[in-house]
């Protein structure tokens, strides 16, 4: 399993990609965009279905962002 630490590495956030907003590396996938999928009852694998080019581990660091701030 990945570590936390490697997880966290997907996410990047730049001022002139969707103004600022983390997103996960190499996308232009939003971490709130996909909780919300979440939210709405996606399931990883309709998402990964979805957006052929987002790995699972992209999945996992927007997870563990949200875990992260709700603490």
């Amino acid at each position: 399993m990945i570590a936390d630490q490697q997880l966290l590495e997907r996410i990047t956030n730049n001022p002139h990609i969707i103004m600022g907003k983390p997103i996960i590396r190499g996308t232009r996938l939003t971490v709130a965009y996909i909780l919300g999928l979440f939210a709405h009852s996606a399931t990883h694998d309709e998402i990964l279905e979805e957006y052929k080019g987002l790995a699972a581990e992209g999945l996992g660091a927007c997870r563990l962002v949200a875990q992260s701030h709700c603490l």
